[in-house]
């Protein structure tokens, strides 16, 4: 079984951004990127299922400026097998780039698409969904846990109640949550050897997608600053600012 691994370069999770100083996006200039901690599960995900001998290759891909290739390497470092580069400059919407993933799947013919279910800096949440949508595939969202039977797929979901398992036949696309699995540490020999395993750059066009303006970004602010504290003296004090101020009582 062939598995498809879409992954994002995003700004490291421990790293505090800033917004540039005409306020029109984020500022990434020397700050360090890394894989989006989501996909870094989903890619995860992926190699226990190719070490359970389920899986037979896993490919990752992803969508970006040529930088975004050490992201690749690095999935690759984790125990993807090759990789697809879709360079391009351009800033894209999730309806852009799951259009631009639908199209690779049409090529790569993957059994399962793990993707996570969100990246850290749009917090989208969209791109799995769509890219179901647009492949006519089954997908199981949130998954905590997942279980390939032959031709389906068991899927423990987290939803705002509890648990919710489901099963769905296969191909199919799966997003991925924080439960599911510790990513692994790329180890030395394996970053070493991730260097020359295969990877494939295409542009948009190859891909023959044609992309629309979808949305744009009027402004960007950092949130407003919480105000400092205080302390109180006494219990009694704590109780009538959380009654009188804070409303919670």
């Amino acid at each position: 079984m062939k598995v498809l691994v879409p992954v994002k370069r995003v700004v490291d999770a421990n790293v505090k951004v800033r917004v540039n100083a005409d306020n029109t996006d984020v500022d990434t200039a020397n700050l360090k990127m890394a894989i989006n901690p989501f996909c870094e599960i989903a890619v995860e995900e992926a190699v226990r299922l190719k070490e359970a001998g389920v899986v037979s290759e896993i490919v990752v891909v992803t969508v970006g400026p040529k930088a975004a290739q050490e992201q690749l390497r690095t999935a690759m470092a984790l125990g993807a097998d090759r990789g697809i580069h879709i360079q391009t400059e351009e800033a894209l919407v999730p309806l852009s780039i799951a259009k631009l993933l639908n199209a690779v799947q049409k090529k790569e013919q993957a059994q399962l698409i793990i993707l996570g279910k969100q990246t850290i800096d749009g917090d989208n949440n969209q791109t799995g969904q769509m890219l179901s949508a647009l492949a006519n595939i089954p997908q199981a969202t949130f998954a905590s846990e997942i279980k390939v039977d032959g031709d389906s797929l068991a899927v423990t979901r987290e939803v705002d109640g509890g648990l919710q398992n489901v099963t769905i036949s296969l191909p199919a696309v799966v997003t991925v949550d924080l439960r599911l699995n510790e990513p692994r540490y790329a180890k030395l020999p394996n970053i070493m050897k991730a260097k020359r395993k295969p990877l494939e750059t295409l542009s948009i066009d190859d891909l023959g997608v044609s992309l629309k303006l979808h949305q744009t970004v009027l402004k960007v602010t950092p949130p407003a600053e919480r105000k400092a504290g205080i302390m109180v003296a006494s219990v009694a004090e704590l109780a009538d600012k959380l009654k009188n101020e804070a409303k919670v009582i």
